[in-house]
């Protein structure tokens, strides 16, 4: 399985990113610069943490509009998968690949420390690893983290089972608790929480491994099946 890394300017999780499924999982992987991005070869698109654009206009706002977001939604409509972590996931909702928008945390500050995290749903492709209603534990880094969308849209991500991760101890004011979505099609998940930071025990939990070996099993069973 082979991963593109996507690297904007303001970009501050790439390479932990990188290291994660490179070196943890042992997975082929690039660092792929925005403008001299060629999408086509990777098995999976994986959107980092950081401040892209210096998160002017609003968080994730001008990388959403930058020509490879083209080439991400033509892998998304591929039905290939793309995570998008922190900045990752703001980019996503700007684009439109996943529903909503996120607004500065509650009490207005940065937030840098571990949080514990419930699993929603463990049905998708990102989380077969996990257990329905386990409690792990992710850090979050993120000024703008509190997911805001309307009472319609909210019921049909309840209904829908698209929430997959919510917080325990709420720490930004999210609707619904919510850390984590994935779209209708089960593809795209985006997520505040950095499973790419909780990789190796040392970094105080290992609990984001599962969610990359969740991704890669399931490649692996998908490409058996259609090879």
């Amino acid at each position: 399985m082979k991963f593109a890394v996507i690297v904007f300017p303001g970009s501050n999780c790439d390479r932990d990113m990188y290291h994660s499924v490179k070196h943890v999982l042992g997975m082929e992987a690039d660092l792929v610069w925005y403008e001299n991005s060629n999408l086509e070869n990777y098995d999976a698109i994986l959107l980092p943490g950081g401040f892209s654009y210096g998160d002017y206009l609003r968080s994730g706002a001008i990388a959403s509009a930058s020509n490879v977001m083209q080439q991400v939604k033509a892998h998304v409509d591929a039905g290939k998968p793309v995570l998008g972590v922190c900045n990752g996931f703001q980019i996503l909702l700007e684009a439109g690949l996943l529903p909503g928008a996120m607004l500065p945390n509650e009490n207005l500050s940065f937030m840098c420390h571990h949080e514990a995290l419930a699993v929603a749903n463990d049905a998708t492709r990102f989380t077969t690893n996990f257990k329905k209603g386990e409690v792990i534990h992710l850090p979050i880094a993120h000024g703008e983290g509190n997911y805001f969308t309307d009472d319609e849209t909210l019921s049909e991500l309840k209904k829908n089972n698209q929430i997959v991760f919510a917080y325990e101890n709420n720490p930004n004011g999210s609707a619904a608790d919510i850390a984590g979505i994935i779209n209708s099609e089960g593809n795209v998940l985006g997520m505040m929480p950095h499973p790419e930071r909780a990789v190796e025990k040392l970094l105080g939990s290992d609990d984001g491994t599962r969610l990359f070996q969740s991704l890669i099993e399931n490649w692996r069973d998908t490409y058996a099946v259609n090879a």
